[in-house]
């Protein structure tokens, strides 16, 4: 669970960058750290101009919609956000295993049905 100040995240005691600076670090790596960037953030995301410069300063994070909406148009705030989150794999990764595996199988049996071996 997070600790009640939403501020950082828990990472065993040690001290870590806030997960405000961790986004405002990607979002100027991204977009850089101008007027342009924050009229960028604002068409993404519809929020006005001081929340994206303080988004981008590293003073406040992204919550709620806004994340969602940085989520669907960056692809950086995408893969941080789920690292963030801890999860092993994507589900859409272990399907295209499985389908994967599946044509392998498949390829074999036909395969065998073509060439079929000496025995």
């Amino acid at each position: 669970m997070f600790p009640k100040t939403g501020k950082k995240f828990p990472n065993g005691g040690k001290q870590s960058p806030s997960y405000a600076s961790l986004i405002a670090d990607i979002l100027r790596s991204e977009l850089g750290n101008s007027h342009q960037a924050q009229k960028t953030l604002m068409r993404w995301t519809g929020a006005n101009e001081r929340t994206a410069k303080n988004w981008l300063s590293g003073s406040n994070g992204p919550s709620g919609e806004h994340l969602l909406q940085l989520m669907r148009n960056s692809d950086r705030v995408f893969e941080f956000v789920l690292r963030l989150s801890r999860r092993p794999a994507l589900p859409s990764n272990q399907r295209l295993e499985e389908v994967r595996n599946s044509l392998r199988n498949t390829a074999d049996l036909l395969s065998e049905v073509i060439e079929p071996s000496d025995r």
